[in-house]
């Protein structure tokens, strides 16, 4: 095992994380479609005693009835993809494949400038912790496939 190797299995069981949410995010929406889904969030503000005639869970109940029974299970779909993605990249990884080295690089570097936008624009906690996992794992893909050569 090379020095790396821990590393870039770290990276790697952060990928299967994030594809283990996306598959829940996908079975939930699949879960739900052909569901009335007005009649879903409604019972959800009920059951967080929020007033439904009040404005944002107002705003909550008209956008979650607005989205469309085919639109659900296309972004089911998608998550479905984006799952397979990540497991593909984290075995990969685990295995230590130059090709998904390449990849976790060049897919996470290719959010960075989306992160940064969305950190600057919407300051928070949690863009930050996103955009320096990602920087940070990016960085590391880097040093693992472009080792600095030992100077004599």
């Amino acid at each position: 095992m090379k020095h790396s190797d821990g590393g870039v299995r770290a990276v790697a069981v952060l990928e299967a994380t994030k594809g283990l949410l996306a598959l829940l995010v996908a079975i939930g929406l699949h879960v739900y479609t052909g569901q009335n889904l007005s009649a879903l969030a409604l019972e959800l503000v009920r059951h967080l005693h929020l007033n439904p005639a009040s404005h944002y869970p107002g705003i909550f109940i008209s956008a979650v009835g607005s989205v469309s029974q085919s639109s659900l299970t296309l972004m089911a779909f998608g998550a479905a993809v984006y799952t397979s993605v990540r497991f593909i990249e984290a075995y990969g990884l685990w295995h230590n494949m130059r090709w998904t080295q390449w990849f976790a690089l060049l897919s996470g570097a290719i959010y960075l400038p989306f992160e940064l936008y969305e950190m600057i624009r919407h300051f928070s906690m949690l863009s930050v912790i996103v955009l320096l996992i990602n920087l940070v794992v990016v960085m590391y893909m880097y040093f693992v496939l472009f080792p600095r050569r030992a100077v004599i």
